[in-house]
């Protein structure tokens, strides 16, 4: 459409001169070609920037993925427990940003957080265009009492399947996302899960 308006107002110039007139567009021409640059950027930007927001999101729930396998993997040579395997993540998986228990807001990094007793891990990962924090879980028992607290993902009072403020303590492995701060040492905010505020299987589950 554009080349086909260029065109004809090149055609209407070469005209003009050839007649001896001033060669050139008028205003109203111009603006008529800014006008459909406008309407196409309206269009374009749009997709463009929800494209780039789904990569992120893809590309923070693989991270999570291969943190995930790789701690499963370090905890089956750790006597089938999550404590310790920290210092050797970076050695396992070199290709990942790991973080002890730390907030993040920026693409890539993967936090950790083992509880106390070593029963699970909690890891998260920011997605920069849809601003959301991904949650991968894994308990390999049930979380007992000791791990629980105000300052810990796993809250206060146990919470079998999870809920929207909650990491689950039940044994097995979920998947979450969730608005505000990214950070598995705290229990997630405004989580957007599937099952009204459950913690699903896989991430196709997760809203």
């Amino acid at each position: 459409m554009i080349s086909s308006t260029i065109h004809r107002l090149n055609d209407r110039r070469d005209a003009a001169a050839d007649l001896g007139e001033d060669a050139g567009f008028t205003l109203i021409e111009l603006m008529v070609v800014l006008l459909i640059l406008a309407i196409l950027l309206a269009i374009a930007i749009p997709t463009f920037l929800g494209v780039t927001g789904g990569a992120n999101d893809r590309a923070a729930q693989s991270n999570l993925n291969t943190a995930l396998t790789t701690v499963k993997t370090a905890a089956t040579q750790s006597n089938q427990s999550y404590a310790g395997v920290y210092a050797n993540l970076a050695a396992n998986e070199p290709s990942i940003k790991w973080l002890s228990q730390a907030a993040t807001a920026a693409q890539g990094p993967v936090s950790v957080y083992i509880s106390t007793s070593g029963n699970g891990v909690v890891l998260a990962s920011y997605s920069k265009n849809s601003a959301t924090c991904w949650y991968a879980v894994d308990n390999i028992l049930a979380i007992p009492a000791g791990d629980l607290g105000a300052a810990t993902p796993y809250t206060a009072t146990a919470v079998p399947a999870g809920s929207a403020t909650a990491v689950p303590t039940n044994a097995g492995t979920y998947y979450a996302s969730s608005t505000g701060t990214c950070n598995p040492s705290v229990a997630p905010t405004a989580a957007n899960l599937s099952s009204g505020g459950g913690w699903a299987t896989t991430f196709s589950g997760v809203l």
